[in-house]
């Protein structure tokens, strides 16, 4: 789905990147549609300007707001909440995520980290592209979510895929994989990531203290992630790695917390 302007940044639709799982890229962002007969769970909720590539990718899937039955966040850093007040109000969609994220939700920019914001692109330029993207898609405008509805470890989801939630922390106190054991798939959020997009740097990582609230935590708590032995890591930045979560966890681990 390319964009109409060449300053806005272009989104791509990625069919079945796990069974019934569509990957949605834009602005070095990804949610994800997970399909259960007629109707769809998105993960992860990208940046504002992605609304009119959600309504799109729904489209080219055969299916429209109505089919959607629920947003369940990771976690509710900026980039992952764009849409989710809108989908909320405008297509009456309950917003799940952990009562620890509640507070990020409300306030997105108010969020724990260990290493300085301002100063990051500073030391690290080879993220200032990514970081430009990721503005012009709307990173400084995002709009709060109100209310989630709480989700604890170990829950098995009623809603769409029934995604079991890992307990994840440590890039937020709150975050939450989702592990999809009969498509063989977990989808990550930032508790491991492929690209970085506050340094550039590709291949499983944890991301940049810029934006890891406890950075220890985050490494320690990859073995949740470990443990699913899905074939199949679906993170919130970057490509999927498909060669199982086991492998991916212990390349995280030997790249160790960001520089």
């Amino acid at each position: 789905m390319p964009s109409r302007s060449r300053a806005r940044p272009r989104a791509v639709l990625t069919r079945d990147v796990a069974p019934g799982v569509h990957r949605l890229a834009h602005a070095a962002v990804n949610l994800y549609l997970v399909e259960e007969g007629d109707a769809v769970t998105v993960v992860d909720a990208g940046l504002p300007a992605v609304w009119r590539y959600l309504e799109q990718a729904l489209q080219a899937l055969g299916r429209g707001p109505g089919d959607v039955r629920a947003l369940v966040l990771t976690h509710a850093h900026f980039d992952h909440i764009g849409v989710g007040r809108r989908m909320q109000r405008e297509w009456g969609v309950p917003v799940l995520g952990h009562p620890l994220e509640q507070h990020l939700a409300a306030h997105p920019y108010d969020y724990a980290h260990e290493d300085p914001r301002l100063l990051y692109p500073l030391t690290h330029p080879a993220g200032l592209p990514i970081l430009a993207t990721m503005a012009v898609a709307g990173a400084l405008t995002v709009p709060p979510i109100g209310e989630l509805h709480p989700i604890a470890p170990g829950d098995v989801l009623d809603v769409p895929g029934s995604p079991v939630v890992v307990f994840s922390p440590g890039h937020t106190y709150g975050h939450c994989a989702l592990h999809l054991p009969d498509r063989d798939a977990v989808l990550v959020g930032d508790a491991l990531v492929t690209l970085d997009p506050y340094n550039a740097r590709t291949g499983p990582r944890i991301v940049a203290g810029a934006a890891t609230a406890d950075s220890a935590l985050a490494l320690a708590s990859l073995e949740a992630i470990a443990a699913t032995e899905a074939r199949v890591v679906l993170p919130g930045h970057g490509d999927p790695w498909r060669t199982g979560a086991r492998r991916a966890v212990d390349a995280a681990r030997a790249a160790g917390r960001p520089d």
